[in-house]
């Protein structure tokens, strides 16, 4: 009876070793070199201990000016990892400082990412676990897990020395598949490619120059044909990482212009903001605003000239810094401004305040918008109205319901983007 007791307790612990290694993916297996490290601010090295990988993030750069450092590696488990819950990792700070992390996982095609955060101390070690199944306040899901393309280790305001292992990387806790909300929008990704229908490629005006736009042509479109298309031109929220926000700065991560015409009959541009004395995109702050207010009129004139879009049909958009920048930039001079059918902006507004954009100067600029139809998607009327109504501005609210710093609302059929989709529609038809 004895030895059918122990058998039998040696049998269950050996089952519950072998679920709980089934229900857990190593993804530092598929890390065989540092060639699969993305770094910023920071080097990493990949060390084998025994049978377990560690990265070692290493960082001495005291004169550093960014506000963010990271290590990432690029996933390439995807569909597998619709089948997970979470995936974690294990933090130690080695240095003599406290250290803010963001823990991260990514998706590609419009959807977003998800976080774990910690300040760590000097010589502790926690591990952190992002939920692959997180959604925003209204319930709409953050990430894609099949469509998983980054974890991120990532360091904020780290001026001075870092020095972190980062090691025991898996996908946990196996669960049904993930089901995909209906009729959510995946956008294309932006190539390195030649310009065709239904492609988004990288486009400069300068082949020497790292100013670049990212242009999108929708599937109907054909070279060297008469037909004009609608274009929408859409600036990018400024660079901006919180638990709750993943924001690059990068206009190839634009998304509301695709939402906007479903990437369907209409010429979608995404705009950087510029800076022409140091030949470089502003991922933080308006690059120079004249020399952005000027690249963009001359990337409008190129995309009318080069690919047919309709000069009579033009739509401006903007997400958070981009929405500030529909008025601060778009309506900066005539020149740039009497290119605009529409403007659509989203959470935040010309006038606010922020990096320069104060109200007295959004009213001038606001004289410009002359007969430019106005959607304001997630910015307040009580705020907006007594501006708006000193122009008689023709312009509808709409409030998304996400409740979050973010564009994912214009990639799914909720009641403001079906109402942001007609309007569009109804402008640029008439």
């Amino acid at each position: 009876m004895k030895i059918r007791f122990a058998f039998y307790c040696f049998f269950s612990f050996y089952l519950s070793l072998y679920n709980l290694k089934a229900q857990s993916l190593n993804l530092f297996k598929q890390v065989k070199t540092e060639t699969k490290i993305n770094n910023n601010g920071v080097s990493t090295t990949l060390i084998n201990k025994g049978k377990d990988k560690v990265f070692h993030v290493f960082s001495n750069n005291t004169n550093t000016k960014n506000k963010y450092a990271w290590s990432s590696i690029l996933i390439k488990e995807k569909k597998r990892l619709s089948k997970y819950n979470f995936i974690s990792a294990v933090v130690e700070n080695k240095g003599k400082t406290e250290l803010d992390v963001i823990f991260w996982v990514t998706s590609g095609k419009g959807w977003n990412a998800v976080a774990d955060t910690i300040t760590l101390a000097a010589g502790k070690k926690k591990t952190l676990t992002c939920n692959l199944r997180e959604q925003f306040p209204d319930g709409t899901f953050k990430l894609n897990p099949n469509y998983i393309n980054q974890i991120q280790l990532m360091f904020v305001n780290a001026k001075g020395f870092i020095d972190v292992e980062w090691s025991a990387l898996k996908a946990k806790e196996k669960i049904n598949n993930w089901d995909r909300p209906k009729n959510r929008l995946d956008v294309p990704i932006a190539k390195q490619t030649k310009p065709k229908a239904g492609t988004r490629f990288y486009y400069k005006l300068n082949a020497g120059s790292n100013l670049y736009s990212v242009v999108y042509l929708p599937k109907n479109w054909k070279p060297n044909n008469s037909k004009k298309y609608p274009v929408i031109v859409e600036f990018p929220g400024n660079v901006y990482y919180t638990k709750q926000c993943y924001s690059t700065g990068k206009p190839e991560d634009c998304v509301i212009g695709y939402g906007m015409s479903k990437g369907e009959n209409a010429i979608w541009v995404s705009l950087p903001f510029v800076d022409y004395s140091k030949n470089s995109i502003a991922e933080n702050g308006w690059g120079n605003a004249d020399n952005t207010a000027d690249y963009t009129v001359k990337t409008v004139n190129h995309i009318i000239n080069n690919f047919g879009g309709d000069a009579n049909n033009i739509v401006l958009t903007g997400f958070s810094r981009g929405a500030i920048a529909c008025g601060f930039i778009g309506l900066r001079n005539d020149e740039i401004s009497n290119l605009w059918k529409g403007i659509h902006a989203c959470q935040h507004y010309d006038g606010d305040g922020w990096k320069g954009a104060n109200m007295a100067e959004a009213l001038v600029r606001l004289k410009r918008l002359k007969k430019i139809k106005l959607f304001e998607t997630d910015n307040s009327e009580s705020k907006l109205k007594a501006m708006l109504d000193k122009v008689n501005a023709d312009v509808v609210y709409y409030n998304s319901g996400l409740k979050a710093h973010a564009c994912d609302m214009f990639l799914d059929d909720r009641t403001s983007t079906l109402a942001l989709r007609t309007w569009f529609k109804s402008l640029v038809l008439n």
